[in-house]
């Protein structure tokens, strides 16, 4: 599976990607949290990252990582083609070629916690509240 580079351009579609993606996977996020997020994740979010992505035959981002130095910050996969090895090909591809060696998932989200550990995380720490204070705990987890 090829994985591409992101170009800022694409940030608009990967915001639409990210919330279609959370709709489908974090059922614990309320309406309000996803507009409330929503802005963070195309003004602040994405340009603090680096992003890679796979695509569909026809070119179309279908899924998309972002690491900052070796963090694990976002993985999401289009709904339509979750369970296709996209999310481990983006994974493997920043352990491999990015030394990411850390992610925080929340805690309740049990297929992303799953995925992690299945690749070989462990987890070695939680929080109570996710980054920006909200009541979703993270789990953070290492492959150290």
């Amino acid at each position: 599976m090829t994985i591409y580079s992101i170009e800022p351009g694409d940030y608009a579609h990967l915001t639409n990607l990210w919330e279609r993606s959370a709709r489908a996977t974090h059922d614990f996020l309320s309406e309000d949290d996803i507009q409330f997020f929503r802005p963070l994740i195309l003004n602040e979010y994405l340009p603090m990252v680096k992003l890679f992505c796979t695509q569909n035959p026809q070119g179309v981002i279908n899924g998309f990582i972002g690491l900052s130095d070796n963090k694990v910050e976002m993985l999401f996969i289009e709904p339509d083609y979750r369970g296709q090895g996209l999310g481990k090909a983006l994974l493997s591809y920043a352990v491999e070629h990015c030394q990411a060696t850390e992610v925080d998932v929340n805690e309740q989200n049990p297929q992303a916690v799953d995925f992690y550990l299945k690749f070989g995380f462990k987890v070695i720490g939680r929080s109570e509240l996710d980054g920006m204070g909200k009541p979703y705990p993270l789990l953070h987890l290492s492959l150290n």
